[in-house]
């Protein structure tokens, strides 16, 4: 996994240094520096819920394709049909 550098910071999405120190002094002006700790924490339980969810789903999807292709009843033979 490659880590962050100072020429990965400039190459992102084209913005340098000053573009982002820049869009960072605009979200403190605008949200105060006692906000931004809240938004992040908020963003990150957020995120976390999220993961937890699709976690969830590729279990339940997993559970529900495992007992329909051969779960509990794979082997058993199915009943003679009814005349």
């Amino acid at each position: 996994m490659m880590g962050w550098s100072a020429s990965n910071l400039v190459l992102f999405l084209g913005l340098g240094v000053q573009e982002l120190l820049l869009i960072f002094l605009a979200i403190v002006f605008l949200f105060g520096a006692k906000k931004i700790p809240e938004i992040a924490r908020g963003l990150g339980k957020g995120m976390g819920e999220f993961k937890r969810g699709m976690k969830e789903t590729a279990e339940a999807d997993k559970n529900a394709t495992t007992n329909n292709n051969g779960g509990s009843d794979a082997g058993k033979e199915a009943a003679p049909p009814k005349d």
